[in-house]
């Protein structure tokens, strides 16, 4: 008797996950939280800063409690009533970027963040978490949400940022929404982002998997005018009034483009269907930068446009790692911690990467991968991943981005 109770509680425990269903949670609304993350690599800090309710959800719609990649953090939605997991999301953030740094060690610093959950139909309660490069949790804090506060801001139900849709998904409950942005350019440009949008997709939809699966992408060019035209080059004393504050030499790396200002960037995209971002600076000078499930950035007008966004793509959207040398400093991959990046290895658990391919004799494992040239290992000896030059990218990459695509729309 006992047995058959354990078997009805379990069978019972796994029908209601099972059915779990998106409205049952949630209303066709985008709950965006704007957290500040401080602190310095010793210690860091989590706030709260902002909630405000945007109109309809164009994140997954299933799967709401699991997650593909871990990343380097998770939000959590909990139910407030009995704390029940009903969605997660994974992320990287430049804050944790910034925290293997040198100016790290010696100042604190903060960093704005952006996360978009559906709106709750319940109050909820919401955890955010940071790990380490050895996956151990540094950060987390947990807060309450009532979907009835009254100082949740309302914003994107009128003033929306003018767009156009570049290419409607076959199905648009089930799709992977992607927003182009336009930055450094103004009103005048617009004609010249739109063609470069088109550059920028073209590039894309070139590349398998997305060449096979381009109708699971619904992609829009959001029209966000500038001030002023290019984008700030802080080593050489420029600096620009554009749309999102975009600069090249973050953390005083020459090449790295990003922004900080990421309450901005959401700003203008308010309104439209969207969640993963490229945003397309008008610039001619080499550069670029990805964070998973928060940007691409690059410069559009560089004679490495075309592979660079793709490159960065990989990164924002497919959670890959750049599987190139940079040197030997200040490490990011350990011998005790597999990447949660599918493309790389450690060997620490390489048995959950792209082992199939070894055994099928389709891929192998090459010493030399994020950044270091030895103790994480890549499965081809190039890839788009890895050089500009490299035209595909590999089946390992190519495996895990067809896993990734699958679980947001199948």
């Amino acid at each position: 008797m006992k047995r058959i109770l354990i078997i009805n509680l379990l069978l019972s425990i796994f029908v209601s996950s099972y059915s779990q269903k998106f409205e049952d949670y949630f209303e066709d609304r985008t709950l965006r939280i704007d957290y500040t993350f401080s602190g310095n690599n010793q210690q860091q800090q989590l706030y709260v800063d902002e909630l405000i309710s945007m109109p309809r959800w164009y994140g997954k719609r299933q799967h709401l409690a699991e997650v593909p990649l871990k990343g380097n953090g998770q939000i959590i939605v909990r139910s407030a009533t009995d704390e029940t997991v009903i969605y997660r999301n994974s992320f990287s953030t430049l804050f944790q970027e910034w925290l293997a740094t040198e100016e790290s060690k010696r100042i604190q610093k903060s960093f704005e963040n952006v996360f978009l959950v559906p709106f709750p139909k319940q109050p909820v309660r919401i955890t955010v978490e940071l790990y380490d490069y050895h996956d151990q949790k540094i950060a987390s804090m947990t807060h309450a949400v009532d979907p009835k506060d009254i100082l949740i801001r309302k914003i994107g139900d009128h003033l929306v940022t003018p767009y156009i849709t570049l290419q409607q998904a076959a199905d648009t409950n089930r799709c992977i929404h992607v927003a182009y942005v336009a930055e450094g350019y103004q009103q005048h440009e617009m004609g010249v982002f739109l063609e470069d949008c088109k550059i920028a997709m073209e590039s894309l939809f070139q590349h398998e998997p997305f060449k096979q699966m381009q109708n699971r992408f619904n992609i829009i060019a959001v029209m966000s005018p500038s001030a002023e035209s290019g984008v700030s080059e802080p080593n050489k004393g420029i600096w620009k009034q554009t749309a999102l504050g975009a600069h090249f030499d973050t953390f005083y790396s020459e090449r790295y483009l990003t922004t900080l200002h990421l309450k901005k960037l959401n700003d203008v995209l308010a309104g439209t269907p969207y969640e993963h971002i490229i945003v397309l600076v008008n610039g001619e000078r080499y550069g670029g930068g990805g964070i998973y499930n928060s940007y691409t950035l690059t410069d559009a007008h560089g004679p490495s446009f075309r592979p660079v966004v793709v490159h960065e793509f990989g990164h924002s959207f497919g959670g890959l790692g750049d599987e190139y040398p940079y040197g030997d400093d200040d490490p990011m991959y350990f011998a005790d911690t597999e990447p949660w990046e599918p493309n790389l290895t450690t060997k620490h658990d390489f048995s959950s990467k792209w082992k199939n391919l070894v055994d099928e004799g389709k891929a192998g494992l090459i010493e030399g991968g994020g950044y270091l040239s030895k103790g994480v290992w890549r499965g081809f000896k190039n890839c788009r991943m890895r050089t500009n030059e490299e035209p595909e990218f590999c089946l390992v990459c190519q495996q895990a981005l067809i896993r990734l695509i699958n679980f947001y729309t199948e």
